[in-house]
């Protein structure tokens, strides 16, 4: 037999973690549209325009996982952040680095 423990109280933990995560999508979009900015600036080529279409790509799947995760931060006992989530934003996330470095050569 299990005897409940306290009520949860999660205090402003959620809020830190969604302004978080919010911050980090902000990083992101300025990142994208720096290195699209910097892919584009001598006229289109078509590397360049590959890998700004790529960068878009990868910033808007980091866009779904982050937005995705954000929703489920307002529920009163949030789920866990899920290996696939995680593995998807790490993904994007070191996939716009490697288009940004890409568009510098």
């Amino acid at each position: 037999m299990t005897v409940p423990g306290p009520a949860r109280d999660p205090g402003l933990q959620p809020e830190r973690t969604r302004l978080a995560w919010r911050r980090t999508t902000l990083a992101c979009t300025v990142a994208a549209v720096l290195a699209g900015r910097l892919a584009l600036h001598d006229g289109p080529s078509p590397l360049g325009l590959l890998g700004t279409a790529l960068g878009a790509l990868a910033w808007l799947g980091f866009l779904a996982v982050a937005h995705r995760r954000i929703r489920l931060l307002d529920s009163p006992r949030p789920p866990a952040l899920t290996r696939r989530a995680a593995l998807v934003a790490a993904g994007c996330t070191v996939a716009l680095a490697a288009f940004g470095v890409a568009v510098l050569f």
